[in-house]
C-alpha cells in the first residue's frame, strides 16, 4: 500500500511539472502568482475570403475586420449586409435559417434573440503561430486516411 501511494505521489508531483512546462508556453516566464502582460493585438485577416470549416456544423470564421461593429441590445451592424434582405446589395452571405429559429426548433420571422450576439460564435481571424501545438485533423482528412498497418481488419 505505501508502495502504491509512494508511486501516485511520484506520478503527480511529475504531472505537475509537465503541466508547468506546458503552461509556460502560454504564460511565458511569469509566474502563476502574477498576471501575465498582455499580447499586443494584431491586425485581423481582412481578405474577406470564405475559409473551409474543419467539421460538420462549425460556425464559420469572420473573414473581415469589425473593429467598431455595434452588436448590444439596440443595434446589430452585421446585420447591415448579413440580413435577409440586405444580401444581393452587400454581396455577403446569408445569415443560416438556424438563426431563425426559436430553442423548439419553430421558426421565426425575425433573428432570434438567442442568436443575436454574433460574437458568442463567429469570431474573426488573424495570422499568428498557435501558442500550443496542435494535430488536428478534419473529417475528411480522417475518412481518406490509410489505416495504420496494425489496425484488425474490418469484419463483413
Amino acid at each position: 500500500m505505501k508502495k502504491l501511494i509512494t508511486c501516485l505521489l511520484c506520478c503527480c508531483i511529475a504531472f505537475g511539472a509537465q503541466a508547468q512546462r506546458a503552461l509556460d508556453n502560454m504564460r511565458g516566464p511569469t509566474p502563476l502568482a502574477e498576471t501575465a502582460k498582455p499580447a499586443p493585438m494584431v491586425n485581423p485577416d481582412n481578405s474577406d475570403v470564405r475559409r473551409v470549416r474543419n467539421y460538420a456544423m462549425q460556425p464559420p470564421v469572420i473573414p473581415h475586420k469589425i473593429e467598431g461593429y455595434q452588436v448590444d441590445k439596440s443595434a446589430n451592424r452585421c446585420m447591415m449586409c448579413h440580413a435577409r434582405t440586405r444580401t444581393q446589395e452587400s454581396g455577403a452571405p446569408m445569415i443560416s435559417v438556424t438563426h431563425f429559429q426559436n430553442r423548439e426548433g419553430n421558426f421565426l420571422a425575425e433573428l432570434s434573440p438567442r442568436r443575436y450576439f454574433c460574437l458568442q460564435c463567429h469570431v474573426p481571424q488573424a495570422n499568428l503561430n498557435p501558442l500550443v501545438e496542435n494535430t488536428f485533423k478534419d473529417v475528411d482528412t480522417m475518412l481518406n486516411q490509410a489505416p495504420p498497418a496494425d489496425a484488425p481488419a474490418k469484419r463483413k
